[in-house]
């Protein structure tokens, strides 16, 4: 895994979502009051974008459909429908939020 730091803790409101692009990923920041979480910034119905969905508990609502999707499994829980959305390990440090995402020869194994 490779941290790579994103963006300062301030720049995410709490209980709001946030879109940072990471190379060729767009992934959604939020900010849970106690914790941050990370998923991909595509909502996996018709790619609506997650960090502006409402957020509800550890869940976030898609702004174009109402896709819920649990940030810590990223499955979707409404509807019933087995499709998922990437997750991502998050820490902070210093006031900066740090995004754990897979080194290329990861990917590959």
């Amino acid at each position: 895994m490779n941290w790579v730091r994103v963006t300062a803790v301030e720049n995410v409101p709490l209980r709001e979502g946030r879109a940072v692009r990471v190379g060729d990923d767009e992934i959604a920041i939020f900010n849970l009051g106690d914790r941050f979480m990370a998923t991909e910034n595509a909502c996996p119905h018709r790619g609506g974008p997650l960090a502006d969905g409402i957020v509800s508990g550890s869940s976030v609502v898609c702004p174009l459909h109402a896709y819920k999707v649990c940030m810590d499994t990223g499955n979707v829980l409404k509807p019933d429908v087995c499709v998922r959305v990437d997750t991502f390990p998050v820490r902070v440090e210093d006031g900066v939020i740090l995004v754990a995402l897979d080194t290329a020869e990861e990917k590959a194994a």
